[in-house]
């Protein structure tokens, strides 16, 4: 009523009440009466807002990449910002301004975050930027809360959030391509390593059956040796035996000899019928017939005639049976 009006903030707006370029009351959540012709009312947002933000880099490689993201941050010196950003408000509570200042502060933030990503990202290639979304995000945060032009703001960057780092369509269809070759690739080698593992363990398996042929093959070789020897020992017994006997054979026959030859010495010089002549003593009659013819022949030169008959044959012959 007749301009005058009551004003009632919010804790979480920061309240400047001018006149005549003068503060009257300001204070974050102040409520004051004023009088609308003469003042001034500017009402700056205390909480957090966020901004999003998609914008175009290039890398190294003349790749162009879209970086899509959010910064988050507040206002810590009102008075400070209200000299830079015309944050006055009309009657109503809406901005008098023709642009909302709060889009002109985030658009003024995410130019800086713009310039510094630019930056970072062109000293990386395609496949580095594309491996380290995280970490150029937190250098632009670290850049952004240094830079000086952030300050004079008055704003504090709380965080920045790094929601996507994308190539191009053709760009992405590309290393699509490659990635997948990569890992049919890897998969071939796994195959081949999968393969040569197993023939690797065959080969060991044979092998160990191979050592194992062989040892039981050396096991046997010592057998067969051992047998051998044990068959040469054997021999070699048999041999001595057989040497010693037929050692004691010729002993024996030496003896049996030189007992018959002391035996026989005395009959060696006498004269052979003289022996036969004992030998008939006793004997077959008809060794003696035999004898006598034999005597008979051997002096048939000194015989002129002699006249054997059957008869005398026969009577012999008797005789000698009887």
């Amino acid at each position: 009523m007749f301009g005058i009006l009551y004003k009632k903030a919010p804790p979480s707006v920061h309240v400047i009440h001018y006149i005549n370029g003068l503060v009257r009351h300001e204070g974050p959540g102040a409520s004051f009466w004023y009088f609308a012709p003469v003042s001034t009312i500017v009402e700056l947002p205390l909480s957090s807002k966020d901004v999003p933000f998609i914008f175009h880099v290039i890398s190294s490689d003349f790749q162009e990449l879209t970086y899509q993201g959010q910064i988050t941050y507040r206002i810590v010196d009102p008075a400070k910002l209200a000299q830079l950003i015309d944050f006055t408000t009309s009657a109503g509570g809406a901005f008098a301004a023709a642009r909302n200042p709060e889009e002109l502060l985030g658009q003024r933030l995410i130019s800086a975050a713009l310039t510094l990503a630019r930056e970072i990202v062109q000293g990386m290639t395609l496949k580095q930027a594309l491996g380290a979304p995280a970490s150029i995000g937190s250098e632009v945060l670290k850049e952004l809360r240094s830079a000086d032009h952030i300050a004079m703001l008055a704003v504090e960057i709380m965080s920045l959030s790094t929601l996507s780092l994308k190539p191009t369509p053709e760009t992405a269809r590309a290393l699509e391509a490659e990635a997948r070759e990569a890992l049919q690739q890897e998969s071939d080698q796994a195959i081949y390593a999968r393969r040569n593992a197993a023939v690797e363990e065959e080969r060991r398996i044979k092998e160990s059956e191979l050592n194992t042929e062989i040892a039981v093959e050396e096991k046997r070789r010592q057998i067969r040796e051992t047998q051998m020897a044990a068959d040469i020992a054997l021999e070699e017994q048999r041999t001595a035996l057989i040497d010693k006997r037929v050692e004691n054979d010729r002993k024996d026959a030496d003896s049996r000899a030189y007992a018959l030859e002391t035996t026989l010495r005395p009959l060696r010089d006498a004269d052979w019928k003289t022996l036969m002549a004992v030998a008939a003593k006793g004997a077959d009659p008809r060794f003696a017939i035999s004898l006598a013819f034999q005597e008979l022949a051997e002096n048939a030169g000194k015989i002129g005639q002699l006249n054997v008959t059957p008869d005398l044959l026969k009577s012999l012959m008797v005789s000698a049976e009887k």
